[in-house]
């Protein structure tokens, strides 16, 4: 009789091996950190001893789940701020949130808060995309629990990383130190192809060949991601990865909502794997992905939770669940994604899609002892049939909850014996998670009152000086009065530009933010361009010069680089109007000083005057003097007298704010 460590005796054994043998009576022996014997339990109990046999009799004895996709940190951030467009809240709330507090405590305090989570839904391995990976990788190894962690790259600052330059240095090292550990398994996580460049992804491509080493991107996680990178590559996305020699590589894609017949063929040719995060996805309104597609394909399919702070539970069986059934709708089919495809997505295939299957995902003689013993005897999961050899995966999937998890082992160590944690204290994890969560607070509600601080967290190209202006608005009854300026001996003419500009304006009492899309018209009246800008500024006119001449400041200006729906759901502003006007703008010298002329009229609300503006930047009070002068006579020149001149701006003007 061969000596053990431990012997799992008496439950219903759900191997999820080729043949996907099912022992009802059956047990599992453990030796070090290996499974040595799967099988009934009398022939187990005949050939083997060991030093603890656990009676498990009325559980379900499985591979331990595996969470394909997420980023264990970020139950920090859980519930932070919920029910917004994947944009907004993550380029509006998440992000500035973590360049303010993501740091090596953060991410080992955040990654323990999910691990044990983890444990007690009974994931044992688990694939992970974030910062400060060195870090995470060292908390989840002192926990315990198996994984595949991805440092991040992306084309501007992180955390962690002042440049992509430095996210590579740092992932060299880290490849460096981890690679060979028993539990973790390092890999290269670029974020996204549109939260990278071409050389980006380039280059991460190189360092996962030199170390061959796995990579962790998300793709096609919605269908405006797919329009943008046609719009900018002219290419889908998973042919993009592949035109930049990406999927030579071996390649976990998170999401994959979007993907066409087209890129599931070149997905399956190229053995790239996926994760399906189904709440996520639902939560985010990114859409179902269409995971039978997949499978028919021959796509190994893994199923990920997503971050904490986008799902907002680590529970896998509540994935696996909502998995099976969202399938079932995509192609309103109910024989798509059965409990035991959900079942295998979530164990052997959940670790073929982390690059793990040669160690886990499956209870067989030599794979590493990664198991669950799950609680059978339940209301919920009364009572049984076994009429149909599939109906235990029907039970896995469709009734069992995650707190019926009792025991989790991984690598042969107990991380939970009978629902108590052994390797983390959740209670004090628990605790020190509110004190940030308090912080958190503080900073997100002092932004919240400060407008200038919410539009900057949002704007990575904020030209953070304030903007003067000197300026004069005048009624234009006669269009020859531009003529006479223009040809003016004193006038230098160094461009002219026909704009249609349409203007949002999101309203804050005294101050506004202005959003603003110039369509540069062409000749023949087509757009040559499009261009979008942010400015903040408070309806406030700073001085007056010669009764007409305003000097007026705008606190900032950027470019917008996100849609005007983005800027109206982040805001949420009490009022907003928007005006549309056709402007001709000329850009002038007059006396050797840069002025701009524009000529606008007013298509919302429809205006039949015209008006000219005559303006200029300013940086004193004594260059604003001159500059006033300055147009005080090129108003002469046009014979425009300070009767003609409007004293209110286009909102007043127009009547949309009285």
């Amino acid at each position: 009789m061969k000596q053990v460590d431990y012997i799992l005796s008496g439950g219903t054994v759900v191997t999820m091996n080729e043949s996907f043998d099912v022992f009802r009576d059956g047990a599992v022996a453990i030796l070090g950190d290996e499974i040595v014997a799967v099988g009934e339990r009398e022939t187990i109990l005949r050939d083997y001893s060991a030093a603890e046999v656990l009676d498990c009799t009325g559980t379900y004895i499985t591979p331990g789940l595996i969470n394909a996709h997420t980023h264990v940190p970020m139950t920090l951030l859980r519930g932070l701020a919920d029910d917004l467009r994947l944009d907004v809240w993550l380029m509006g709330y998440i992000m500035p949130t973590e360049r303010e507090f993501v740091n090596p405590s953060f991410v080992r305090l955040g990654t323990k808060i999910a691990c044990a989570e983890m444990i007690r839904g009974g994931v044992t391995a688990f694939a992970d995309m974030y910062y400060f990976e060195k870090d995470i990788a060292a908390a989840t190894a002192e926990v315990g629990m198996r994984a595949l962690c991805g440092e991040s790259i992306l084309k501007f600052p992180s955390p962690d990383a002042e440049s992509y330059e430095d996210s590579l240095a740092y992932i060299e090292e880290y490849l460096q130190e981890w690679q060979g550990h028993p539990l973790i398994r390092p890999a290269l996580a670029p974020h996204a192809p549109y939260s990278n460049t071409e050389e980006t992804l380039r280059r991460t491509t190189e360092l996962a060949a030199k170390y061959n080493a796995p990579m962790m991107i998300h793709v096609a996680e919605t269908q405006q991601e797919q329009d943008d990178n046609m719009r900018d590559y002219g290419q889908t996305v998973v042919r993009w990865m592949k035109s930049l020699g990406m999927l030579e590589q071996r390649v976990l894609a998170a999401h994959c909502v979007a993907v066409n017949d087209s890129e599931m063929r070149q997905m399956s040719r190229a053995g790239m794997r996926v994760a399906h995060c189904p709440s996520a996805n639902l939560k985010l309104s990114s859409g179902v992905a269409p995971v039978q597609l997949m499978l028919d394909n021959d796509i190994i399919v893994g199923i990920g939770t997503d971050g904490p702070a986008s799902n907002n539970d680590l529970d896998l069986f509540e994935e696996m669940r909502l998995a099976a059934l969202l399938a079932k709708i995509h192609r309103n089919t109910p024989t798509d994604l059965p409990a035991r495809a959900a079942f295998l997505a979530a164990t052997r295939h959940g670790a073929k899609a982390i690059f793990m299957d040669d160690i886990t995902g499956s209870l067989e003689p030599g794979k590493k002892a990664d198991v669950i013993v799950v609680d059978a005897n339940t209301l919920h999961n009364s009572p049984k049939f076994e009429l149909n050899p599939n109906a235990v995966y029907s039970q896995l999937v469709y009734a069992t909850k995650g707190s019926d998890v009792q025991h989790t082992m991984v690598n042969g160590r107990w991380l939970m014996r009978d629902r108590q944690l052994l390797t983390v204290d959740a209670l004090a994890l628990m605790e020190e998670a509110q004190h940030f969560a308090r912080r958190v607070d503080e900073f997100l509600s002092a932004r919240e009152e400060d407008l200038l601080s919410k539009l900057a967290a949002v704007s990575g190209g904020l030209e953070r000086g304030e903007s003067f202006e000197i300026q004069v608005k005048v009624r234009l009854s006669n269009t020859s009065a531009v003529e006479e300026l223009l040809d003016n001996e004193h006038v230098k003419v160094r461009r002219s530009i026909h704009y249609r500009q349409f203007d949002t304006y999101f309203l804050f009492g005294e101050e506004f933010v202005r959003y603003r899309e110039d369509d540069t018209i062409g000749g023949n009246g087509e757009v040559t361009s499009v261009r979008s800008r942010l400015t903040f500024t408070e309806n406030v006119k700073e001085r007056h010069f010669h009764d007409m001449i305003v000097l007026s400041r705008s606190r900032f200006y950027s470019e917008a680089d996100r849609p005007v729906r983005f800027y109206r759901e982040y805001f949420q502003s009490p009022r907003e109007v928007e005006l549309h006007k056709d402007r001709q703008r000329w850009h002038i010298d007059y006396k050797g000083v840069l002025f701009y002329v524009n000529v606008d009229q007013m298509l919302k609300p429809r205006t039949e005057e015209l008006y000219i503006e005559l303006k200029a930047r300013t940086w004193s009070i004594k260059d604003a003097e001159q500059k006033a002068d300055y147009i005080r006579e090129m108003l002469a020149i046009m014979e425009l007298t300070p009767a003609d001149v409007v004293r209110q701006d286009y909102l007043a003007i127009t009547g949309v704010m009285e």
